[in-house]
């Protein structure tokens, strides 16, 4: 590598590492955010549960009680970000970004946990029911807990969402689904004032399946994110499309995305190069391409592997389009690629992606293998199914 090559690499490598005040002012902005709920939600809490003592109101008290548990979880929000911004260590080379996905997963569980607790608290209170006692100060208040409450959700989860965050989206929705269960609660003040009929244990027995429906579908969300999800397909898209932009890249297969945190994807992938590339050409291109895709996509290609293509011989290239129409004549094919004839040997190599649509994969794929294997019976097939991690 040349000075001015080498100039060039170190500028873009400053260029990558400028990403980290990136990170560090997202941590930021994830604690301050988190601190406005905790700070909200204790108020809140506090009002809730002195009115709901004088008022004899058990869906208020349990109201100031879900308050105390999104404090808390906005407190575990701030505890799984400081973690998660940890230092790679020899340990854990990766980093340690996919805490912020167990933070969310402990939200998950204490959003459950609430629910299930106010449902059988109003169980209790439709079987042992009390009359509550209202008054305008105690309406005033609860009203004005639930504008609160609605601002406080949308602005966590606008937040959550803006810096990917599954513990502020979480966290947000929750603050949606209180501001709802405090509307209630005022609802059945106003039936009850109005009619002398109390269906406040009723309205919270509702809500409380509500919230354990969606501590449930958190809990999928976050335990599915743990368990590994195919590529993000756009991002994917993004990344094939700028190692295609590359000179002399005739196709980009086999994606590889790894996610270790919001924003932190490692990942490999294969290249269709032409077979007369020299190993010095070829290591630069490599080189070209993870830096590229790393400033452009904040993704770190740690494998780029080659499919070398036939570009001199007119019969293999033809052999090849013969190969392609029999394969692509099969439902469920997705991609050919990687394809390389050697005359010398009789041999031809080649990946096959089988869609996930398919009711059996490996039928296909011996269907495939078949129909080429009689149209080339003089030929050693070296033939992979392979998979699209990125399938729509």
């Amino acid at each position: 590598m040349d000075i001015r090559k080498e100039t060039n690499y170190m500028a873009n490598v400053s260029d990558v590492r400028g990403a980290e005040p990136m990170e560090n002012s997202r941590e930021k902005t994830i604690i301050k955010t988190s601190i406005i709920g905790i700070v909200a939600n204790v108020l809140l809490a506090a009002f809730k549960a002195v009115i709901g003592l004088l008022t004899n109101s058990i869906a208020i008290v349990l109201d100031a009680v879900n308050n105390i548990s999104d404090a808390g979880s906005s407190l575990i929000t701030i505890v799984g970000t400081k973690l998660a911004g940890r230092k790679p260590d020899k340990k854990h080379p990766f980093g340690y970004g996919r805490i912020e996905y167990l933070s969310a997963m402990i939200i998950s569980v204490i959003v459950l946990y609430a629910g299930v607790t106010s449902f059988v608290e109003s169980v209790k209170q439709i079987i042992h029911p009390e009359e509550p006692s209202y008054n305008a100060v105690s309406l005033i208040i609860v009203g004005v807990a639930v504008v609160v409450k609605i601002i406080l959700g949308r602005y966590v989860k606008s937040v959550g969402v803006r810096v990917k965050s599954d513990s502020l989206i979480n966290s947000g929705e929750d603050a949606t689904l209180d501001s709802v269960i405090s509307a209630s609660t005022l609802v059945a003040a106003g039936i009850f004032i109005a009619c002398d009929v109390s269906l406040e244990a009723w309205l919270g027995a509702i809500i409380s399946v509500v919230i354990i429906k969606s501590g449930i579908e958190m809990l999928k969300d976050t335990i599915s994110q743990i368990l590994g999800e195919r590529n993000d397909v756009e991002l994917a898209k993004a990344i094939r499309q700028t190692v295609m932009s590359f000179e002399g890249v005739q196709g980009a297969y086999d994606l590889v995305l790894n996610n270790y945190g919001p924003d932190n994807w490692n990942g490999s992938i294969h290249i269709e190069v032409p077979d007369t590339y020299s190993a010095a050409r070829l290591d630069q291109l490599l080189r070209d391409i993870t830096m590229k895709v790393m400033q452009e996509h904040h993704v770190i290609l740690t494998a780029i592997g080659v499919y070398s293509v036939n570009t001199q011989d007119e019969e293999v290239i033809e052999i090849q389009k013969q190969i392609r129409e029999i394969v692509f004549s099969h439902e469920y094919v997705k991609q050919m690629h990687g394809f390389y004839l050697i005359k010398e040997q009789k041999t031809i190599r080649f990946d096959v992606v089988i869609s996930f649509d398919a009711g059996n994969r490996e039928t296909v794929f011996c269907e495939v293998l078949d129909d080429v294997r009689k149209a080339f019976p003089d030929y050693h097939l070296q033939v992979i199914m392979d998979t699209d991690f990125a399938e729509e």
